[in-house]
């Protein structure tokens, strides 16, 4: 089993989140009741809707971690799992995605778009 397929079905659990199809139409989901969380990309790839707002509150600390992918302009960030500590790292990230999608919208100051997967812009695939 992969380490997205583990993911997966770990999160699956979870009673805030369900299985979903993605709105960009490329892998599998999880939403909340807030709307969609996560998009499983690939074996290795997953993004990770955390909201603008999260996002820039916590950038510098996401960009330290080789594993995360910030796009400017995005409410998503990828996550490159590579090991068991992304998969944590994962884990621990998408608790911060439910907790943003719980607060005040974002504040429109960016253009809604869809996952990072949509724009181009994750991992080159190896």
């Amino acid at each position: 089993m992969t380490l997205a397929a583990r993911s997966l079905a770990q999160l699956a659990t979870w009673p805030d989140l369900s299985e979903a199809v993605p709105s960009c139409g490329n892998g599998q989901a999880l939403s909340s009741a807030g709307g969609e969380i996560a998009h499983f990309h690939s074996d290795r790839d997953v993004d990770l809707r955390l909201t603008v707002r999260a996002i820039r509150r916590l950038e510098r600390d996401l960009r330290r971690f080789a594993a995360i992918r910030v796009v400017p302009g995005s409410s998503w960030v990828t996550v490159r799992l590579d090991g068991s500590a992304d998969v944590d790292l994962l884990m621990s990230l998408t608790s911060v995605a439910l907790k943003a999608q719980q607060g005040p919208p974002d504040d429109g100051r960016t253009a809604p778009c869809g996952c990072n997967d949509v724009r181009g812009v994750g991992f080159v695939r190896l």
